[in-house]
């Protein structure tokens, strides 16, 4: 048995292509499912079953799109009530790809209908695809269908990856889906890039605790905030979704680019935060794309849904992006391709904002003006500077009106978050500037901050939420 990883970072998630040498099974599938074909074309296999762990919340499937190209197997549960043909399977059922052996577990949690997959090659190894289960550390977030099913979830959950590393042998490899830095896991964070059953009865909380109520307290306890593009993940998935457009468009001229910036559109500026701090374009805002870490989930999450979206910068960004915006349903964006704000729409209007560091804050705040934290409320909560006023940036725009007056300093974990409100706040004609500083070096720059109700300074309190380090450090 061969498994072969297809990476999504961008999502923090992964696929997977399983074989015998000769015929494929493909778990969890992403939208853009070139990847997978490439990666069956190297392994010099056929594609015959495709399989969901359970409908997804954070991204369009791939899966009824590859198996319909390959003639394959759909095997979703039977138990989801999808519009479109598949391969019904249950728990404990079987069946053979090649010279495999594919048996399903019910594990719900993550969702009511989660299952999770034991691959059994014929020399006896043994491989668990557990979807939104059994993660590496920790396992999938439970209250994505909602407040009166999480509590029940939550107790599924315990008990669904207890009965999966019962079921599988202790050398069994595990192959999450989520897990990887996606808003879709909760509980301790890790930088695992492979894990075995074994190794999760050692270090995994969920396999570790033997008390199911303190299980429930833990995990319900760090739930955070999940970018609101998920709700429109799940009722697309059910119904299937169409085949991603990947093409770049004809590039936009100085005109209709001109047009859509007068008219109040989205236009996303994908160059370094840096360089659009400089000099953009007025009324663009600011999401860098970079390694595209992080990019899709927060354009998704801030920016109004179904809103006419122009993407700006250069060539190869701007089709990344594409890539990366079809994966949760941003279809057909416009494009305008260069990184010369002036040149795009010669004599149209520029516009800046400052940037700083910890060093410059002091000073202006005992001037009155205000300290915006725009990190999560949980990563608030943990520590954040004395006085500072906090709006999640995936608030933001709702709350413009109810921001103080005057001068903003913006700040997140990182600097990205910063940068995309910055933009946000001057496109609304707000006073700003941007932090572009990591937050666990403000108290060994003398910022005051606070911690759990005390006031403090010094280095053992610059930190940041571990958890937003986890997913926002690589910006």
């Amino acid at each position: 048995m061969d498994v072969v990883v297809i990476d999504t970072p961008q999502l923090g998630d992964r696929s997977y292509l399983v074989h015998d040498g000769r015929v494929a099974l493909v778990i969890d599938a992403q939208r853009d499912t070139d990847r997978i074909e490439e990666a069956a074309s190297a392994a010099g296999v056929r594609i015959t079953h495709v399989a969901e762990t359970h409908i997804h919340n954070d991204y369009l499937t791939g899966g009824l799109i590859l198996a319909r190209a390959h003639g394959a197997k759909y095997l979703v549960n039977a138990a989801d009530a999808v519009g479109f043909e598949r391969e019904p399977i249950a728990d404990g059922q079987t069946l053979q790809v090649g010279r495999l052996s594919l048996r399903a577990l019910a594990t719900p949690g993550h969702t009511h209908t989660h299952l999770s997959y034991i691959v059994t090659s014929d020399d006896g190894t043994q491989a668990v695809f557990s979807g939104g289960s059994l993660l590496y550390g920790s396992v999938g977030r439970t209250d994505l269908l909602g407040p009166a099913d999480t509590d029940a979830l939550t107790r599924d959950q315990y008990a669904s990856v207890r009965r999966l590393a019962d079921e599988a042998g202790p050398e069994a490899g595990l192959y999450p889906t989520h897990g990887f830095g996606s808003f879709c896991s909760v509980g301790p964070s890790t930088s695992s890039k492979a894990s075995t059953i074994g190794e999760q009865l050692e270090v995994n909380h969920a396999l570790k605790d033997p008390d199911p109520d303190h299980f429930v307290a833990e995990l319900l306890a760090n739930l955070a905030a999940y970018p609101s593009y998920y709700a429109h993940m799940a009722p697309i998935n059910f119904t299937g979704p169409r085949e991603a457009e990947l093409a770049l468009p004809e590039p936009l001229d100085p005109e209709e680019l001109s047009g859509r910036l007068a008219r109040g559109e989205w236009v996303v500026d994908l160059r370094r935060r840096i360089a659009f701090a400089s000099s953009h374009l007025k009324g663009t805002v600011s999401f860098e794309y970079g390694s595209g870490r992080l990019f899709s989930s927060y354009l998704g999450w801030v920016l109004p849904w179904g809103e006419k979206l122009t993407l700006v910068g250069g060539r190869d960004d701007v089709q990344n992006a594409i890539r990366d915006l079809s994966r949760i349903g941003i279809d057909r964006p416009g494009a305008a391709i260069g990184t010369d704000p002036a040149a795009l729409v010669p004599g149209a209007p520029l516009a800046s904002y400052p940037r700083a560091d910890w060093a410059a804050v002091e000073h202006e705040k005992a001037a009155g003006e205000t300290v915006l934290d725009v990190r999560r409320e949980d990563e608030y909560a943990q520590s954040h500077v004395t006085g500072a006023v906090n709006v999640p940036l995936h608030d933001l725009l709702g709350q413009l009106d109810e921001l103080p007056e005057g001068r903003l300093w913006v700040h997140c974990a990182s600097g990205y978050r910063a940068a995309v409100a910055a933009s946000l706040l001057q496109r609304e004609g707000r006073d700003v500037v941007q932090i572009d500083a990591r937050f666990e070096d403000a108290a060994s720059a003398g910022i005051r901050l606070e911690t759990a109700g005390l006031h403090a300074r010094g280095p053992q309190h610059a930190h940041g939420s571990h958890k937003d380090q986890h997913v926002e450090g690589e910006q």
